[in-house]
């Protein structure tokens, strides 16, 4: 897979859930099984926001040429989505949320290892 293409899957995935979130957290959040009340909606609606950025991140990125920029926004992302995974993990193992949690673990597992293997020093 090219970091073009991991780009554009990050963004895809971002779009699916980023606007859902901002506009329509409860809805999603009772969909994983989850309480939903004012604290957890400006939690959602924040996570939104996040995704979002992520979205312009990567669908601005995936024209970049190999550079320290583009490295940065690879770590940027590694770290972002290893982060969530362990929380997202964590939060599932907890029973915070039914079993569609779950795919939000395997979906944030995809992104952590993709990101840390374009981390991998390639040969030329």
């Amino acid at each position: 897979m090219k970091i073009k293409s991991l780009f554009i899957i990050k963004a895809f995935v971002c779009l699916g859930f980023g606007p859902f979130l901002l506009f329509f957290p409860g809805q999603l959040l009772n969909l994983l099984g989850t309480s939903f009340g004012p604290g957890t909606s400006l939690t959602a609606r924040e996570y939104g926001a996040t995704l979002i950025g992520n979205l312009f991140l990567t669908w601005l990125a995936r024209n970049a040429e190999d550079s320290v920029a583009r490295r940065a926004i690879i770590w940027d992302l590694f770290i972002y989505d290893a982060i969530a995974l362990i929380a997202t993990l964590a939060i599932q193992l907890s029973g915070g949320l039914n079993v569609l949690g779950w795919g939000i673990v395997f979906v944030y597992l995809f992104f952590t290892v993709c990101f840390g293997y374009f981390l991998i020093p390639q040969k030329k």
